[in-house]
């Protein structure tokens, strides 16, 4: 066996190994094995904003350390890796950083910043996730941008419209002014402010009746005056009119049991669109739609005097004309949610608007039997899906009015109107720039371009099915569903969500059959890692330092799966300080295996304490790891190693080691079985480290990335042994504290040791040679008796004195 070098530089080291398995082809996935179960990793494709964190760090991670203890244990893992481009995000960031708005120039300009945008930082950030060590399979590698992906889009898009889940309708939608964009429920972000609201009259036949609003804005878009039909103040005024103030149109006075009466006033105006209420209350009475602001949030005609303003000038203005005219009889602050959009921050209106839709409301039963079904790492984090799923009151809305993102394949004849979406030999296709040769029905040869896009979920929800093949490689359902989908604790409602609700509606089958939770990470003030909170820890910063293998340990045990866990130096410092420790070992045994020909002998008391533990500690990190649960197969793996093997047997064999006949065997064979299955155990988390202790020590020729996990194994559990050599190795490290204590080398001799054992005098008098050997004493007595200077402290009843 080859000995490790005394120094070893963690960088260079892992850098080595990163090339090394590339050119090694090590974690490609063979598509034509039909022999292996197949494992197979739903890869969130990141948006690359360039930025890699160690919030980014702890998610890859955790997939990573599930795909390679997956090829361990005997998979064919299918380990892909996309770029997400598309989207609102990339089109901001390029109207920022070119100082334009996407209005400003041709949209095929604009699309191609975005591209060159994007990309710039796609490989910024594929360097991070090389970096970090990542197996993944680099042959599937793909951007949603690319013309064969936006090809597979588009097609599940024309065969959702043949089973009638995709339909084009103008419904109330969630809309962004500053984005002029149609946005998804799940893409609204709630946040508390403090507003204020205003007290306001209405004038009846029967007098005044007051209302209470926040956005009095909202009054020339006033259809009706709703009160509870068992409300005794207002039900009198049912069926009647009511004028609305300033506006002065008349309005309907209608009983509607939403009401609350004891809300405010009791009585509310219904707008279009004001909120979600007043979208149900206008489908359900059949109420006018007045449209108060465009697509900018520039005020309309309707608006009077306010019509040209931004909306939330004009709700400067007419407030301040209602308090001077004295319409406003109360006002006073309130605490409110507002919806914003999710990338810019801007209050979301609900606007009526002709857009694609998905039917998801009518796949809720399915994705709440679906989500049941299914495993989660953690089990209560499948409650935040279906909570989101039964929650939801529209379908997703598909369209968006963007540049950057995949075309909706359609065009619309310019006689009749009819849809004409494109044929699947006709894909990709973007209908802005493409002009087809057709006759619609009706006799026209004239189409005009559909020049909406669709939502990035789109794109994006169907990763599980391309990175299975789909629709091109005949078995991609060997690979479909997917084994597991990686996702943050953030983004359940829209991946998780998305991807279920897609799969389900396109093949009738869950997306995948498990998920893996992560935990958002916490910097130093406490609050979620990012880079515009300024709390973030860039990963270079932590690589330069301590490498990759260090961090991996953080993420691995810094917390449960699914839970928040802060990012903490000391953490990855505790992470080195243990890949020194291993080092140190895996040397020590190296050197006293050099001369180690594969023998075996009978284990002696020690060999069998220590292998009992190694199996115990195979069985729960193994149990552990088959949970997802890293934090605990880390820390079983590291806690045998550390503070069972290197602190306690390397110290009890060392005598062995170093003489001569079966004594010295029988330690080698321990040393040698322990310290390669301690290696695969940690490979996992720490495959850098592992790999160049197993390739130099074991087999230069094949990885411990394709070797085979370690199974436990119950022949070699002794229980007596270890129940009598947990009681020796108490002794022994007690006596060795002692030693400390009175300020005495470790390795200084000990003149005379007694040790009064009571009833374990006969279990200690096994470990005679062990601690003559271990502790260097001349003279050795144990008694059945009490008495002595210290006590063995998890045996109380043990004392001992001790001569130097």
């Amino acid at each position: 066996m080859n000995v490790l070098p005394r120094k070893i530089n963690f960088l260079e080291t892992e850098e080595k190994w990163q090339r090394i398995w590339e050119e090694e082809k090590l974690h490609r996935y063979d598509w034509e094995d039909e022999t292996r179960p197949v494992y197979s990793i739903d890869t969130p494709p990141p948006y690359p904003s360039g930025d890699f964190h160690m919030g980014n760090f702890l998610n890859w991670t955790y997939f990573d350390i599930r795909a390679r203890y997956k090829r361990m244990t005997g998979y064919n893992v299918l380990f892909p890796q996309g770029w997400d481009c598309h989207g609102l995000p990339t089109e901001v960031a390029v109207e920022k950083a070119k100082g334009i708005r996407k209005s400003d120039v041709p949209p095929d300009v604009f699309r191609k910043m975005c591209e060159e945008w994007i990309e710039q930082y796609i490989g910024i950030m594929k360097t991070a996730v090389i970096r970090l060590g990542a197996s993944i399979d680099w042959t599937t590698e793909y951007r949603t941008m690319e013309p064969n992906y936006i090809r597979k889009v588009q097609l599940s898009f024309l065969q959702l419209f043949e089973k009638d889940m995709i339909y084009k309708g103008e419904h109330p939608i969630n809309w962004c002014p500053r984005c002029e964009t149609a946005i998804a429920d799940a893409e609204v972000e709630h946040d508390h402010k403090t507003g204020r609201i205003y007290t306001i009259p209405f004038m009846t036949d029967s007098g005044e009746v007051l209302i209470a609003t926040t956005r009095p804005i909202y009054l020339p878009a006033c259809v009706a005056l709703s009160v509870h039909p068992g409300d005794d103040r207002y039900k009198h005024l049912i069926g009647g009119e009511a004028t609305v103030p300033v506006s002065g149109q008349k309005v309907p006075i209608i009983g509607n049991d939403e009401v609350d009466p004891e809300f405010g006033t009791g009585a509310m105006m219904i707008c279009t669109y004001g909120d979600k209420a007043d979208v149900v209350a206008v489908a359900r009475f059949n109420l006018p739609v007045v449209k108060l602001i465009d697509g900018k949030g520039i005020l309309q005609p309707v608006a009077g005097k306010y019509a040209g303003m931004p909306i939330a000038e004009g709700q400067k203005a007419i407030v301040k004309d209602m308090r001077e005219s004295g319409l406003i009889k109360e006002e006073k602050q309130l605490d409110q949610e507002v919806g914003l959009c999710w990338r810019c921050d801007t209050p979301i209106e609900v606007v009526t608007a002709r857009q694609w839709f998905l039917r998801t409301i009518s796949l809720t039963d399915k994705v709440v039997e679906t989500a049941k079904a299914i495993t989660w790492y953690p089990d209560w984090m499948r409650q935040r899906l279906i909570d989101w799923a039964t929650g939801l009151d529209w379908d997703w809305v598909l369209s968006r009015q963007r540049v950057f993102a995949t075309p909706v394949p359609a065009w619309y004849c310019m006689d009749c109107g009819k849809i004409r979406l494109a044929k699947p030999e006709e894909l990709p296709v973007d209908p802005k720039v493409t002009t087809i040769n057709d006759t619609c029905e009706c006799g026209c040869t004239e189409f005009i371009p559909d020049t909406d896009v669709m939502d990035t979920w789109f794109d994006s929800s169907m990763t599980c099915a391309i990175h299975a093949g789909w629709p091109d490689k005949p078995n991609w359902r060997r690979q479909f569903p997917a084994s597991v989908h990686p996702s943050g604790q953030d983004i359940i409602r829209t991946w998780a969500y998305y991807l279920m609700v897609r799969h389900l509606a396109l093949f009738d089958e869950t997306a995948y059959d498990s998920v893996l939770i992560n935990g958002m990470v916490l910097g130093g003030d406490g609050r979620k890692m990012s880079k515009s909170l300024g709390n973030y820890v860039s990963t270079p910063e932590v690589f330069s330092k301590y490498g990759t293998d260090a961090p991996r340990q953080w993420a691995a045990a810094g917390g449960s799966t699914g839970t928040d866990i802060p990012f903490r130096w000391e953490d990855v410092e505790y992470g080195w300080r243990f890949m020194r420790k291993l080092w140190n070992a895996a040397r020590f045994a190296g050197m006293r295996l050099e001369d180690y020909d594969g023998g075996y002998a009978e284990p002696q008391l020690i060999d069998r304490w220590i292998m009992t533990k190694l199996q115990k500690t195979i069985k729960r990190s193994t149990e552990a790891m088959e949970n997802c649960d890293f934090m605990n197969a880390t820390e079983a793996a590291r806690n045998y190693i550390w503070h069972v093997f290197c602190d306690h047997y390397l110290e009890a064999a060392k005598t062995r080691l170093y003489g001569e006949g079966d004594a010295k065997e029988a330690a080698q064979w321990t040393l040698y079985n322990s310290l390669r299955d301690m290696l695969k155990l940690m490979a996992p988390v720490t495959p850098h480290i592992s790999e160049e202790i197993y390739r130099t020590m074991y087999d230069p020729e094949h990885s411990i990335t394709v070797s085979e996990w370690p199974k436990y194994d119950e022949s070699l559990v002794d229980e007596e042994a270890e129940r009598v050599g947990d009681l020796i190795i108490a002794a022994i490290s007690n006596i060795r504290t002692e030693k400390n204590r009175r300020g005495v080398s470790l390795n200084a001799p000990v003149k005379k040791l007694t040790i009064y054992a009571g009833e374990n005098a006969a279990d200690l008098k096994q470990g005679v040679q062990d601690i003559r050997d271990t502790l260097k004493v001349e003279e050795l007595e144990i008694l059945d008796g009490s008495g002595g200077e210290a006590t063995v402290e998890e045996y109380e009843h043990i004392g001992f004195s001790m001569s130097l």
